[in-house]
């Protein structure tokens, strides 16, 4: 009984993959952002499951970037140093000392976490922060929140260089300014946003704590325009914090990528599920002229 159980697994492993075959096919060699933050940085075991992940993604052809956040280790290091920080509309303020322990924390503790998961799941990666090569260059997004930043300038041909290499790139959403010796805090999604507009990235994919965006009746919408997300908006129906996601895939879409996915990063394998399934696994938001769920190749 335990050997049929075993064949019928495995006759289940195989008729996915070949499922998968045409999505794989149709991704292949498209530039994906994917934003990866919340309760799985602090889960050895979710780590590792997002790191294969995003290895399989390179393996079958796609380009992955990852884009990190780490607020909770940074409310952790900032207790640990006697740092107060204060959040208004949603955003950190960040004066010179927090905008240190920022730094610290991202480029450093997480950012060489997540880089170390991919390398042991055979992987190639290389951590990088919104510094390196001017890949992100900020203005003062509000005076009121300090060194938190408003993207205005991306350089991504280091990406573009990492990617003929082989190797996936990790970044740290933290970025250098117009003036001189300036360093900004920006939030994770908006970096992603900002990276996928440069890269005219194919696939944006925003990971949340959430199963989407919901419509009034409190179900999940799986395909919507950008018409549509501004309706919901005007309507209160998007509310709270899905608010700056949607804002983050309706600049994106405006930027050049082709569609962009809130989706439930606590879903096992989510990832996977959105790009190589014909269901997904998210809120996919994407123009008109593309068909649903359509790479448009």
């Amino acid at each position: 009984m335990k050997t049929q159980s075993m064949n019928r697994d495995w006759i289940a492993t195989a008729r996915t993959l070949s499922e998968a075959l045409p999505y794989m096919q149709r991704y292949s060699g498209a530039v994906v952002v994917v934003k990866f933050g919340g309760n799985a940085m602090g889960d050895d075991d979710a780590m590792a499951e997002f790191a294969r992940d995003i290895v399989l993604m390179k393996q079958v052809g796609l380009n992955p970037v990852v884009v990190h956040g780490g607020g909770p280790m940074i409310n952790a290091m900032l207790d640990k140093l006697g740092i107060t920080s204060d959040f208004v509309r949603g955003k950190r303020v960040t004066d010179q000392a927090t905008v240190e322990v920022v730094e610290m924390v991202l480029t450093g503790l997480v950012n060489k976490r997540i880089v170390q998961a991919i390398m042991e799941q055979g992987g190639r990666a290389v951590g990088l922060s919104g510094k390196d090569d001017d890949l992100l260059v900020c203005e003062a997004d509000d005076p009121e929140l300090g060194f938190v930043g408003r993207p205005v300038r991306q350089n991504v041909q280091v990406l573009r260089d990492l990617f003929e290499a082989g190797i996936i790139p990790i970044v740290a959403p933290v970025a250098t300014g117009t003036g001189p010796h300036e360093t900004f805090n920006v939030n994770g999604d908006t970096a992603a946003g900002a990276i996928a507009g440069a890269l005219k990235a194919d696939r944006l994919l925003l990971l949340t704590d959430v199963s989407g965006v919901k419509n009034a009746e409190g179900q999940v919408m799986t395909q919507l325009t950008p018409d549509e997300v501004r309706q919901m908006t005007d309507d209160g129906v998007i509310a709270g914090g899905m608010i700056p996601k949607t804002e983050t895939a309706l600049a994106a879409i405006k930027a050049g990528v082709r569609g962009v996915v809130i989706i439930d990063g606590r879903v096992p394998n989510a990832c996977l599920l959105e790009l190589f399934t014909e269901h997904g696994a998210g809120s996919l938001i994407q123009p008109d002229d593309l068909p649903p769920r359509d790479m448009g190749a």
